[in-house]
């Protein structure tokens, strides 16, 4: 599986999203959680937003917590995440 990163340009400036591809299977429940920063294109291959909009933080939050293979990482410098 491979991914293309998407800059957002509204973005906030400690948010980092990644994900490790070694682990992601393409469940797409991150998909379902935040679809403005996840999605699933051509042969399974995951595309993600690695620096999303602060107003997203909940829904990338759910889409961590709903990931079956625990794939995804937020780190939040702001948070002490």
């Amino acid at each position: 599986m491979s991914t293309t990163a998407d800059a957002s340009s509204g973005s906030s400036p400690g948010l980092r999203v990644c994900v490790d591809l070694n682990l992601c299977q393409a469940y797409a429940q991150c998909c379902y959680a935040a679809p403005r920063s996840f999605r699933i294109e051509a042969h399974e291959a995951l595309i993600y937003d690695p620096a999303p909009a602060a107003r997203d933080r909940a829904d990338i939050e759910r889409a961590r917590v709903a990931c079956p293979v625990q794939a995804i990482r937020v780190e939040d410098p702001e948070r002490g995440a």
